[in-house]
């Protein structure tokens, strides 16, 4: 039963990290939604097809940029997994706080990204996406965190007086 728990983990974790990490980049494009489409139409005397041009590659661009950002504020929000997984720490707040907290760690190691481009100039913006992201990762795997705590286990007092007639010991 141990052993089937750890498989699950193995594949429930990289799952939700994954699902987290999208979770977080749809918070900052959303959030960022408007200074995207500022930068485009910056850009007035250019014709519908160039424009559509700039929207795929510019969204490809961005995407990417986004990508580089978020990984790099999921490498702290993995010290978090690892603990609560090692502890069985199930607590929403946990999770939540740890991708806040990782986001915001993240963001003050993009110093350069965040001048060069000012889509991360709102902190704000960024330990929202971190909290959403927490949460998305409690609802897929940190609800049941820990491979050898079992989720569903019933407590140890209501197995023992159900084991004796009239559900009570004498």
């Amino acid at each position: 039963m141990t052993f089937g728990r750890l498989i699950l983990r193995f594949l429930l974790v990289p799952i939700a990290a994954l699902a987290a990490t999208c979770v977080a980049e749809i918070v900052v494009i959303t959030a960022n939604w408007h200074a995207f489409w500022a930068m485009l139409a910056s850009q007035r005397n250019v014709s519908d097809d160039v424009m559509m041009m700039n929207v795929l590659l510019a969204g490809a661009a961005f995407f990417l940029l986004l990508s580089v950002a978020a990984s790099l504020m999921l490498l702290p929000a993995l010290i978090g997994v690892a603990v609560a997984e090692a502890l069985a720490i199930r607590s929403w707040m946990f999770h939540a706080a740890n991708g806040g907290i990782s986001a915001w760690i993240g963001w003050s190691m993009i110093g350069d990204l965040r001048t060069d481009y000012h889509l991360y100039s709102q902190p704000i913006i960024i330990v929202a996406a971190g909290l959403a992201a927490g949460f998305a990762y409690w609802l897929i795997a940190g609800w049941s965190a820990g491979f050898w705590k079992p989720v569903f286990e019933r407590p140890a007092a209501v197995a023992r007086s159900q084991g004796s007639p009239g559900g009570q010991n004498a």
